[in-house]
């Protein structure tokens, strides 16, 4: 550990000479209130809402029009979430950014979705700065994308803006997607952010230093939040934030700064053009924000393309079916979660000739983040489902042991009640954690994890599996997706069974089957919230 941490103390020394700095001279435009003044405006975890980027296209015109030179960003997530850019792998996103049009984005976790090469490839076509200070390429050592930007003003300001992304990225992503990045951790995550702090004060004049932050302030992503980077890294003036989903113009008096999701609202920052002194910054609701009419135009042709192909209903639901985070997929049993897991274990089991164990003994576990919207009682279609489960996952059926099955529950709820997108969604088995015992993790994570192992079990009790006493002795398959078996989320002993196989079959193309097939057509009553308690008991 200590070796690995002194090369990558060299690495990120030699990126903030290789990388160098992009500066932007800002168009001068003086008519209004805001002559003199630079307005940043600001997006974070948009998750395909096309639709708002005609509120930001609004605003970035109105505070043009009013003399301000104006700058848009956005701090990620902006590639997943929704059918409107899940299915074109999140290019649609990239358009609808450059026809606002942004000027800086960060990453988020969700951008690297469908792999780093598509990533890349998506960028290409940005005519925006995209923006990364702490990913890096194992093989060339480089940081993945430019580690920050300065925008210089011609009446004397030097803004700096860089940006981090979040290392729970390790385990919110497939890992498979990640294998040739780094991300540094612990310490040395807050020593690249510092680094790239003083750079751009001591060697680029920044007056004003930004951090695009996608960390947020969740307690399951400690130490990686937006609190801890001010308390450990001096220098920043303000941080523009996201990853949480959190609305706040600050949080516990330190100048952090973020909209929520899915534009909610947009975030403005307001600047002195020639001291480059934050005077203001404040939310802007988009319920108030006019949409731009080309923008807006844009964003419908591209969505009215998914409708016509995905808006077409194949069933109905005769109950609301949960898709928050809390209380819900990753605090609790959800009737989403049980819907989900039924069909995974359904389209294994109905082909019993794949499997090495008798259907007695096949469960299927997905994580609860992975679930991310509801459906409403109605008609439901394939757009209904791909928002349900973005993702692009296939099932995965993997071997092992009782005692590893128990491990990994014991793993995936370190924090309950408090939600961890790892929580486990179960079919064909019960458990119950004890959230009274504390969680007894070891000192080190997992490899290439952000998470800790548990060094003893001492709050999960698998109460049975099909019916049948749960033996910790005995193979089990576990049907899942195909980012836990890699070891996402809080997996890794799924990425470590020595028996496994990716059965490439699509999870929103599972899902579907088994309503059309074994629901008939009809999401019932045996669905229904009330009816859901009965896999995961706790205390």
């Amino acid at each position: 550990m200590k070796k690995f941490k002194k090369v990558a103390a060299i690495m990120m020394i030699m990126i903030i000479a290789i990388t160098g700095v992009f500066a932007q001279s800002i168009s001068e435009v003086y008519h209004g209130a805001y002559e003199g003044k630079v307005v940043i405006l600001h997006s974070n975890d948009v998750h395909g809402a096309l639709e708002g980027y005609a509120k930001m296209a609004t605003l970035y015109k109105y505070y043009e029009k009013e003399g301000a030179k104006t700058i848009v960003v956005d701090d990620g997530d902006f590639a997943q979430g929704s059918p409107y850019v899940s299915l074109s792998k999140g290019h649609n996103a990239i358009t609808m950014m450059n026809a606002v049009p942004y000027h800086v984005v960060g990453l988020g976790n969700h951008e690297f979705d469908y792999g780093y090469d598509q990533l890349m490839e998506n960028l290409k076509d940005a005519k925006f700065y995209a923006l990364c200070a702490n990913v890096f390429d194992k093989t060339t050592q480089n940081s993945i994308l430019p580690p920050y930007a300065v925008f210089r003003t011609n009446t004397g300001a030097n803004i700096g803006i860089f940006a981090l992304e979040t290392p729970v990225t390790q385990t919110k992503v497939n890992p498979l997607y990640l294998e040739n990045l780094y991300f540094p951790v612990f310490e040395d995550f807050f020593k690249v952010a510092q680094q790239v702090t003083d750079h751009l004060k001591q060697n680029e004049g920044a007056d004003v230093v930004i951090c695009l932050a996608h960390l947020g302030v969740a307690s399951e992503d400690d130490p990686y939040t937006s609190p801890n980077l001010l308390k450990y890294v001096s220098g920043i003036d303000l941080v523009i934030d996201g990853h949480s989903h959190s609305v706040f113009t600050e949080y516990d008096g330190l100048p952090i700064q973020q909209t929520g999701t899915k534009f909610a609202n947009i975030g403005v920052v307001v600047l002195d053009d020639k001291t480059g002194k934050i005077e203001q910054h404040f939310l802007q609701d988009c319920a108030e924000i006019a949409d731009d009419p080309e923008v807006a135009a844009l964003a419908k042709k591209l969505m009215d393309e998914v409708d016509q192909k995905y808006g077409v209903k194949f069933a109905e639901s005769k109950v609301s079916l949960n898709g928050v985070k809390a209380p819900g997929n990753r605090t609790m049993e959800t009737n989403n979660g049980d819907l989900i897991t039924d069909a995974m274990r359904w389209a294994i089991v109905k082909d019993a000739s794949i499997l090495k164990v008798p259907a007695e003994d096949v469960i299927a576990v997905t994580n609860g983040g992975g679930i991310r919207a509801p459906i409403e009682p109605g008609d439901v279609t394939m757009r209904d489902i791909n928002t349900v489960l973005p993702f692009g996952n296939t099932l995965a059926v993997i071997y092992i042991k009782g005692s590893e099955l128990l491990e990994a529950l014991e793993a995936s709820t370190y924090c309950s009640p408090d939600p961890v997108g790892g929580f486990p969604q179960v079919a064909g088995m019960s458990y119950t954690i004890d959230t009274t015992k504390p969680y007894d993790s070891n000192a080190e994570t997992y490899p290439a994890s952000t998470y800790y192992g548990p060094k003893s079990i001492q709050r999960v009790t698998i109460n049975d599996i099909n019916g049948q006493p749960y033996d910790p002795d005995k193979t089990y398959a576990v049907i899942t997706n195909n980012f836990c078996a890699a070891g996402g989320d809080t997996y890794y002993i799924f990425k470590n069974a020595s028996d496994q196989f990716d059965t490439g079959i699509p999870l929103d193309e599972v899902v579907m089957q088994f309503i059309t097939e074994e629901l008939k057509g009809v999401i019932g009553e045996e669905y229904s919230p009330e009816a859901c308690t009965k896999r995961i008991i706790i205390l």
